[in-house]
């Protein structure tokens, strides 16, 4: 089942930018099982939504991502997830 994963904003744009580059370097950018990806500004913070194929995926992904948000210096609260209902494209 699809889920939608977000994280509330916890992140400056220049934090942001050094995880995805970190990832990218770790050949982690396209992450097995995530379809959909995006940031956004609420205020001068980032918050992502993304969309997983299953909660398992976005939890493997975890093991990876969460030392390198320590490793720039987020604090990331728990995401919220939920299942995804509908997808529309286009």
């Amino acid at each position: 089942m699809a889920v939608g994963i977000y994280f509330t904003p916890s992140m400056s744009p220049a934090q942001y930018d050094k995880v995805v580059e970190k990832l990218s370097q770790a050949g982690l950018g396209a992450p097995k099982g995530r379809t959909y990806h995006s940031a956004f500004l609420e205020g001068d913070k980032v918050a992502v939504f993304d969309v997983w194929d299953s909660k398992e995926d976005f939890e493997g992904f975890g093991q990876t991502l969460m030392p390198v948000l320590r490793e720039v210096g987020i604090e990331s609260p728990e995401p919220q997830i939920a299942e995804i209902h509908n997808i529309i494209t286009g």
